[in-house]
């Protein structure tokens, strides 16, 4: 199975308000819930071709909204992102966001059973854990009897110490360059982005404050992982915790912040127990890839600096298509290990005015990213779609984003819900057409087994500017297992193409295929057959349409 990731930010998705005010509270704005995952709903997130699902957002976040009448504690709003607040600003590793929940005391039981509707669905679930920075006011009020909270055993007047949770200024309380309007802090914290100072800045996650994983980097960065550091423990019986819930995987926040040793040891223990369950890294250091990979057990990586940044470079016209293939040149030897995306929580949304401002620009981009290899691909609710992000919801300004810090609606997801029927009645022709296309291209990466297990060639080499090709618009390669072949063409341009695709004799040679004449080609795109040329002497000559592409299927 190819991994067909669909990541949803899960407080968003069941939002039905049409009325939502920048900076709006909870009561105004509305707010999703875990239950708005129906057995209609998922089956339709199956139905795009997805088979994993990642509920962004699932651990209790520090907000600005008060649950007081159910036990919960409050945040000081200086210390918190937005209204909503950040859900990588966890204030709980033990227990659910309240805000998720129809009842808010039976929000654990409502996750489990979650869990359990998306797996009878046939999906598999994701869930984001967040190792590198904690809400700056974190408390466990739900954690296992034993269990400690962070920081509880501190020695607060050491800056470092290997036994400690948190990093420590001595002597300083916090301060900031914007007003903390009586937050107090005594000693500071280091601040989750490796501010190790008593001030936080605007641009900093302020919100946070860096865990200790027996790193002394105000001592050089020398670590001290022997004995295990106190902090490796208590993270550890939290993967374990979320595990035993059923979760089938994480996607780890900002993994190379912490150091690869406990990767290393932590996985490992991890699969001891769960074999089966994957964890995703989001590394954003080519350096560190393999790392990661080989020493710390990650089962995949975003390709984020790589693949995602050349192909938003190629339609956005700033680069050529025959820069991607110095991309997977890049990863050839961990190309299984990476994650495929063109949209994501951190990344503009590709029809934003930031990014294509076009969501028909993301077609020949989808069939790239997501045919081009064997990995994982990924898409954010609503890429499908073709939402824009251009709202200006409150902390999350008009940024070409879809907001986490604020209680808002997704209007695409919101009109395609329509209330839960999911009848496609709310949605514009344009839009139906695009999400046909992402679910035709998704099924094809699982029910072609030269997608999902078959071998790549790229054939930009052979395949120089002419009349009849243009690499910078153009990008060609094929994907074969035994002796089907596919054909994909992508087509970045913005007209129409005529092109004539020469297949290299080493290919014949390579997979000891045999050249013919003429063959029968089918479009798994538009299910058209042609009887073409498959050989090294003349080229395959096919009409592809602007943003767009082909694929052909030839059995041989």
């Amino acid at each position: 199975m190819k991994p067909i990731i669909y990541q949803v930010f899960t407080r968003l998705f069941g939002n039905d308000c049409r009325t939502c005010q920048p900076w709006g509270d909870k009561v105004t704005n509305g707010c999703g819930k875990m239950n708005d995952f129906t057995p209609r709903a998922l089956e339709q997130i199956h139905a795009l071709g997805a088979t994993h699902i990642w509920y962004t957002g699932i651990i209790e976040h520090a907000s600005q909204t008060d649950h007081g009448a159910y036990g919960l504690p409050s945040y000081h709003p200086s210390v918190v992102k937005g209204i909503a607040g950040s859900a990588y600003a966890i204030s709980d590793y033990y227990d659910v966001d309240p805000d998720l929940a129809s009842s808010v005391l039976a929000r654990m039981s409502e996750f489990e059973a979650l869990v359990e509707r998306t797996h009878k669905e046939g999906l598999k679930v994701i869930i984001d854990f967040v190792p590198n920075h904690v809400a700056r006011q974190y408390h466990s009020d739900t954690a296992p009897e034993g269990v400690t909270d962070l920081g509880a055993e501190d020695d607060t007047n050491m800056a470092f110490s290997p036994n400690n949770n948190f990093y420590y200024i001595p002597g300083e309380e916090l301060h900031a360059d914007f007003d903390l309007k009586g937050y107090h802090e005594w000693p500071a914290k280091a601040t989750g982005n490796d501010n190790f100072s008593s001030w936080a800045h605007q641009n900093d996650w302020y919100e946070t404050v860096k865990l200790n994983y027996g790193v002394d980097y105000m001592g050089g960065g020398v670590g001290h992982f022997d004995p295990i550091p106190n902090t490796w423990n208590k993270m550890l019986d939290i993967l374990l915790y979320w595990a035993a819930k059923g979760v089938d995987g994480f996607r780890c926040d900002m993994a190379e912040m912490v150091p690869v040793e406990f990767w290393s040891w932590a996985i490992a223990k991890v699969k001891e127990q769960f074999p089966e369950l994957i964890f995703i890294a989001e590394v954003y250091n080519p350096a560190e890839y393999r790392n990661y990979i080989h020493r710390g057990g990650f089962d995949y990586l975003y390709d984020k600096v790589g693949l995602y940044d050349t192909i938003r470079n190629v339609v956005c016209g700033y680069a050529g298509a025959s820069t991607i293939t110095q991309c997977w040149n890049d990863v050839a030897d961990i190309q299984d290990h990476m994650l495929n995306f063109l949209e994501n929580h951190d990344e503009q949304r590709l029809a934003s005015d930031f990014f294509a401002g076009n969501a028909e620009k993301g077609r020949a981009a989808l069939l790239v990213s997501a045919c081009m290899h064997r990995n994982p691909f990924m898409l954010y609710f609503g890429q499908e779609l073709g939402e824009r992000g251009m709202d200006q919801e409150g902390f999350s300004g008009r940024d070409g984003r879809t907001t986490i810090f604020d209680y808002w609606t997704v209007d695409t997801i919101r009109r395609w819900r329509n209330k839960g029927s999911f009848d496609n009645r709310q949605l514009t022709p344009t839009e139906v057409s695009l999400q046909q296309f992402y679910s035709n291209v998704l099924h094809l990466c699982n029910s072609e087994k030269a997608i999902c297990e078959g071998e790549f060639f790229d054939l930009t080499y052979v395949n120089p500017r002419s009349d009849l090709f243009n690499p910078a618009t153009q990008f060609a390669f094929l994907r074969r297992y035994e002796n089907e072949v596919l054909l994909i063409v992508a087509n970045f341009d913005r007209y129409d193409a005529q092109l004539g695709i020469n297949i290299p004799a080493h290919v014949f040679e390579h997979y000891g295929l045999s050249e013919q004449d003429r063959v029968q080609a089918q479009a798994l795109l538009t299910a058209d057959t042609f009887s073409l040329p498959f050989n090294s002497k003349e080229p395959i000559r096919l009409k592809v349409p602007a943003y767009n592409g082909r694929i052909l299927k030839f059995k041989l």
